[in-house]
């Protein structure tokens, strides 16, 4: 059984930084495409960063320089840097897991409908 859990949400002022983790249990995890998504209230899911078995990142644009995603394939975790926080970053996080690869071994794409494994989410809220 695939099991997704996140955590390091949490309340913060504008301009601060948080780091998000994600425990991954019950899959093969090299062989899965790791991502971040969001969803703030009133909203659609959105892809934050995603992260090919073996290091290849891809990032929305509108956070490309704010988040670093990374990803310990010893420990089966996900994480997620998050600097210069913003109050539209207020959103509830997810972390997602999509077992099939590209023929180069990368994620196959940033899409909400590709990622079958998805945690229960964690909230961060962001202060002006």
């Amino acid at each position: 059984q695939v099991h997704l859990v996140e955590s390091g949400g949490g309340s913060v002022q504008a301009g601060g930084s948080l780091r998000l983790s994600c425990q991954a249990s019950g899959i093969t995890y090299t062989r899965v495409c790791m991502a971040w998504f969001r969803q703030a209230p009133g909203k659609e899911r959105e892809v934050v960063a995603t992260v090919s078995p073996y290091g290849r990142t891809t990032y929305s644009d509108s956070l490309n320089d704010r988040v670093t995603i990374s990803r310990d394939n010893d420990q089966n975790t996900l994480s997620l840097q998050m600097n210069r926080l913003k109050p539209e970053d207020t959103a509830t996080y997810f972390c997602a897991g999509d077992p099939v690869l590209n023929v180069n071994g990368w994620c196959r794409s940033s899409l909400r409908a590709d990622f079958q494994y998805w945690g229960q989410g964690t909230q961060v809220t962001v202060s002006s």
